[in-house]
């Protein structure tokens, strides 16, 4: 196989990943009080390193010691926006100097492939921190209209502490996501990453403490699993808990909001979205292309990826022989290869959660592409399933009614527009819903009545920082990247002054 490190990286990611690892708690490195847990590599089975976990007592030291900071106002009154804007940039710089090993580390411990994080993932965390390094100026309040004698304005002040939990699938780049905008208002962090693939988001942290001067307790960074986690979402000293996951954590995180201080709340969550092919889609084989692209890559685990294919019937057959053939074509192996298409799952519940929603569909509908796992030869010991298709899937089947998170695809025929807007929306999620068509008037009228926060017309899957992200109904509350994410990091502030008589 043609790797595409070169030697010196990686002996770099073993001396690294050998090293001690620490939680980053008011400014300094600590040894983590809970269990050792090992960081595996989905690809071979093996444990890349091991880290103490923090314990309860150790996150709530970390809620106060943002608290702390956030109380003293050094980092939201006395640090001018400017400066602000400076720490942002110098993240930014500090990734994109450090992408190669950043996109080591994320496709070691996740199983995406290094190509994947080096072209993708890691490059737009640089673009994230910069983005919101331009908004330290420029969201604010406005004046207004109010009655003679009388002056009213608002102003935007931070939460306060931020407990911003990321998922495994994309984990720095959803750490980002959070912490960019969270600081850019003005707040203080306790950045809580996937237990699974902490590695990218730990060495930046090791970065930013070794190039930069921060106020202590403004970022922190606890290494740590779930149950200790949720005391976060517990926490008085926790003002907003970020979180992008599945729908059943976000509501255990709402229920935990509700029992404790009524903190502010923004859920990114599950999806089961569409992709709706008509008869006359423009260019067919190209956007079939892209729309299996978009599905397989990453190996299906994207909570925005359109898991359900609606195909008109006249078309039908072409596209599920076009689709067959492109995943028997994909190439399951190590994620360092260049030639590598498809990296293993991350983690070895996940592979077992998507293997038994196979079994299950396999009971539903016609199986023709993958529904197996491929450890053959060098794949032996990892966690590699091959891309799977349904055919002639029904409505009510549990693999297109449910989140799988995998590389598994339905595809259902349809006949109108009617039915394709009702095959839709038939689920509980909402995130997002593709539309392929050469008709610009049922294009339009599609995107207005598909229940998804997010529509793309003829070309699935376009992202951009100054475009909202976000879903509907049971994929979450709030948007995250643009200015829209600006509010859940802020509160509003209305001041009356009166002018007497």
């Amino acid at each position: 196989m043609k790797d595409m490190l070169q030697e010196t990286e990686r002996a770099w990611a073993q001396r690294w990943l050998t090293a001690e690892k620490k939680q980053y708690i008011d400014g300094e490195w600590v040894r983590g009080a809970g269990a050792d847990w090992k960081v595996m590599n989905p690809a071979t089975g093996k444990p890349l390193c091991t880290i103490p976990l923090a314990d309860a007592d150790q996150v709530e030291t970390a809620a106060v010691a943002a608290n702390r900071c956030h109380r003293s106002e050094v980092w939201s009154r006395k640090t001018s926006r400017k400066t602000r804007a400076d720490l942002l940039n110098a993240i930014a710089r500090l990734i994109r100097e450090n992408v190669e090993k950043l996109s080591l580390l994320e496709s070691l411990a996740n199983g995406k492939t290094y190509a994947e994080a080096l072209v993708d993932d890691i490059p737009t965390c640089a673009d994230i921190f910069e983005y919101y390094a331009g908004w330290t100026d420029k969201y604010y309040g406005e004046v207004s209209p109010v009655e003679d004698g009388f002056l009213n304005f608002t102003s935007k002040e931070p939460v306060g502490v931020c407990a911003l939990i990321a998922p495994w699938n994309f984990p720095l780049y959803q750490a980002s996501l959070k912490i960019a905008p969270a600081l850019a208002m003005g707040n203080t962090v306790v950045m809580k990453p996937s237990e699974f693939t902490p590695l990218a988001t730990l060495y930046l942290f090791e970065l930013i403490d070794r190039h930069l001067d921060l106020p202590k307790g403004l970022l922190n960074l606890v290494l740590t699993d779930g149950e200790a986690a949720n005391h976060l979402t517990l926490s008085r000293n926790v003002h907003k808990v970020s979180f992008t996951g599945s729908t059943v954590v976000g509501r255990k995180i709402v229920q935990n909001s509700g029992v404790s201080n009524l903190k502010a709340v923004t859920l990114e969550l599950g999806g089961k979205s569409p992709c709706i092919f008509f008869d006359d889609t423009p260019n067919l084989d190209a956007a079939i292309d892209r729309a299996f692209t978009v599905m397989f890559s990453h190996k299906g685990e994207k909570c925005s990826e359109p898991t359900r294919f609606l195909i008109q019937k006249g078309i039908y057959d072409y596209v599920m022989e076009r689709l067959i053939a492109k995943a028997e074509a994909v190439r399951c192996g190590d994620p360092l290869a260049a030639e590598t298409q498809q990296g293993p799952q991350c983690n070895e519940a996940q592979f077992r959660r998507i293997m038994d929603y196979i079994e299950i569909g396999k009971n539903e509908a016609e199986l023709v592409a993958g529904g197996c796992h491929d450890r053959a030869g060098e794949n032996a010991a990892g966690l590699f399933i091959r891309p799977t298709i349904f055919s002639n899937v029904p409505q009510t089947a549990r693999i297109v009614q449910e989140e799988i998170f995998g590389p598994v695809l339905s595809c259902t025929p349809f006949s109108t527009a009617e039915e394709a807007v009702t095959l839709a929306n038939d689920t509980a999620y909402g995130l997002a819903a593709g539309v392929y068509t050469g008709n610009v008037t049922l294009a339009h009228r599609m995107a207005e009545r598909l229940d998804a926060g997010m529509v793309f017309v003829n070309r699935y899957g376009c992202y951009g920082l100054s475009s909202p992200f976000g879903g509907f109904k049971e994929s979450g509350w709030g948007k995250e990247m643009a200015v829209h994410s600006l509010s859940s990091y802020t509160r509003t502030k209305g001041v009356w002054v009166y002018f007497g008589d």
